[in-house]
């Protein structure tokens, strides 16, 4: 018999192949669970100094000088 019988042995190179896949599998994730946090956080950070704001401000028109020009007409919507 082989001494190279352990498919799962630390030498093999199937082992090594799946441990380096493995790796980059749970280094992908945890970035992409960093990059979640962190919009989670700065979603809470905005909404927690929303609440700060006066009721004027949030009751206010759009400052954008170009809000009311915008006009839908439903006449000539048509679904496909």
């Amino acid at each position: 018999m082989s001494d190279n019988d352990n498919i799962l042995g630390p030498n093999s190179r199937k082992f090594r192949l799946t441990a380096d896949a493995l790796a980059l599998t749970m280094k992908g994730a945890g970035y992409a669970l960093v990059l979640c946090l962190v919009l989670v956080a700065i979603g809470l950070i905005l909404t927690f100094a929303a609440g700060f704001l006066p009721d004027e401000a949030r009751d206010a028109d759009d400052p954008s000088p170009w809000s009311h020009n915008i006009e839908i007409n439903a006449d000539n919507i048509r679904v496909i």
